[in-house]
């Protein structure tokens, strides 16, 4: 195993960590034809249903111009279904069939990498960071807010 040098930044130090595993599922999902994030987007709207994308970006902490050209992609790959809203600014955002399907394709990739790294961690790790993750990431979204 690699050694890395202590960051004493936890921003770099997180980014560091994110910008590794992005690049380890994307190895895995990259014979699919499927990004990380578009990954991530399917999951989150399968479970969330149609929202906006305003929540959409909230709850992925995302930001407007990122969401609005990884949307776009998917939108026209038929992953993601959307409806305007009464103000036409406004997207409404679901799940798609063909998004459905993509996902289906995915979770067994998705699921290898998810045990590989709960294995080398241990249980009691995996779960630990998962909590440490989102308790970061309520306390970033809140400091600036």
């Amino acid at each position: 195993m690699n050694q890395l040098p202590n960051l004493p930044c936890m921003c770099s130090s997180v980014r560091r960590a994110a910008r590794a595993l992005t690049q380890l599922y994307e190895l895995a999902l990259r014979p699919l034809g499927l990004r990380s994030t578009q990954f991530t987007i399917l999951q989150v709207l399968l479970r969330a249903g149609e929202v906006s994308q305003g929540q959409l970006g909230k709850m992925l902490a995302m930001d407007s111009t990122t969401l609005t050209r990884t949307l776009d992609i998917m939108l026209r790959q038929g992953w993601v279904a959307e409806r305007r809203g009464e103000d036409r600014r406004q997207r409404w955002l679901r799940i798609a069939k063909a998004g459905r399907a993509e996902l289906g394709r995915a979770l067994p990739v998705w699921e290898k990498v998810q045990a590989q790294l709960n294995r080398e961690l241990g249980e009691q790790s995996w779960k630990q960071l998962f909590q440490l993750a989102d308790q970061l990431a309520v306390l970033a979204i809140n400091a600036r807010d």
